[in-house]
């Protein structure tokens, strides 16, 4: 099995949607605790107007904060939505682009203001300018097993896209689980027929816990051939423009379920659980995160 890749979002997705705004010294240190951690992707934010998602303002400067400042290890992830986004993330020092098409109309109207298809030629053009700046990107089809507004997605849109991606040469392929409709079945189905499309290419996944089946998306995510995971400390998160907006399938809960099976034994869950419990004391609540609350049995040898 090839290595199995962390990819980090709660700095982006986990709090995008949160009403409290969480100082840039709180995101660095939470940041350099994922650096001890161990993961090897971590998405410092997204690269959208401030007035529109206040949360996201100081991303430029976080950005140019760790670039100095970052393990070798650890690769920075921004989310950028138009060409002036990419502008953005290429003057501060992102190293990976993530962008994408959302298959369901409906949410690619109310998150972009295009239709799948503008948005999709817009993605590609700045893809490829992302790759000509010697920059990684992570392509993904949005709302690729469901949608909120529309229910069902046909498998052929969401395959549409891909093979539009595909053929621009991009091959880091991410499908995200948007409203959390999703099902073991449906996610071992679409990352089958993707990789007959195409073998050779890099499968991401990130899952929505809305209906509570993301860890076990991850599993059949993990059976198809998926190497990159994303996830959001405490399970925090969701996407403000679906439906009904759920946090994400927690990074410690994964961790720990991949563990237990033998892998990512690299990654260090105790410095993910610190994290997660900053998090929860900074906004006062409990996070969803299981894991957070019932504490790790990895190694534990109980007697009967």
């Amino acid at each position: 099995m090839d290595k199995i890749i962390i990819h980090e979002v709660g700095l982006r997705d986990g709090l995008q949607a949160e009403k409290v705004t969480v100082p840039s010294e709180e995101k660095i240190r939470w940041i350099e605790g994922l650096f001890a951690s161990g993961v090897e992707i971590i998405q410092i934010g997204s690269f959208v107007h401030p007035e529109k998602v206040p949360q996201m303002a100081d991303t430029d400067a976080l950005f140019a904060h760790f670039s100095a400042h970052k393990p070798v290890h650890v690769t920075l992830s921004g989310l950028v939505l138009n060409e002036r986004g990419l502008e953005r993330g290429l003057a501060c020092g992102v190293e990976m682009f993530c962008m994408g098409v959302s298959a369901s109309e409906t949410h690619s109207q109310k998150n972009t203001g295009m239709t799948s298809s503008e948005a999709q030629t817009r993605i590609i053009q700045m893809a490829k300018q992302a790759v000509s700046a010697g920059k990684a990107v992570q392509c993904s089809v949005q709302s690729a097993f469901g949608c909120g507004y529309e229910g069902p997605i046909a498998q052929e849109k969401v395959l549409q896209i891909v093979a539009a991606y595909l053929e621009a040469g991009m091959t880091n392929i991410s499908l995200a689980d948007t409203a959390g409709h999703a099902n073991p079945a449906q996610v071992e189905d679409l990352y089958g027929a993707i990789r007959q499309m195409d073998a050779g290419t890099k499968l991401a996944c990130h899952f929505h816990n809305t209906y509570g089946l993301g860890l076990a998306n991850c599993y059949a995510a993990l059976k198809s051939g998926v190497t990159y995971f994303e996830a959001a400390f405490g399970g925090l998160g969701g996407c403000p423009f679906t439906k009904v907006p759920a946090g994400n399938v927690s990074t410690e809960d994964l961790v720990h379920s991949l563990q237990r099976m033998g892998l990512c034994q690299e990654i260090q869950l105790q410095a993910l659980l610190d994290v997660a419990q900053q998090v929860g004391a900074f906004f006062e609540r409990p996070l969803p995160g299981f894991i957070l609350k019932s504490g790790s049995i990895v190694g534990f040898q109980g007697k009967e």
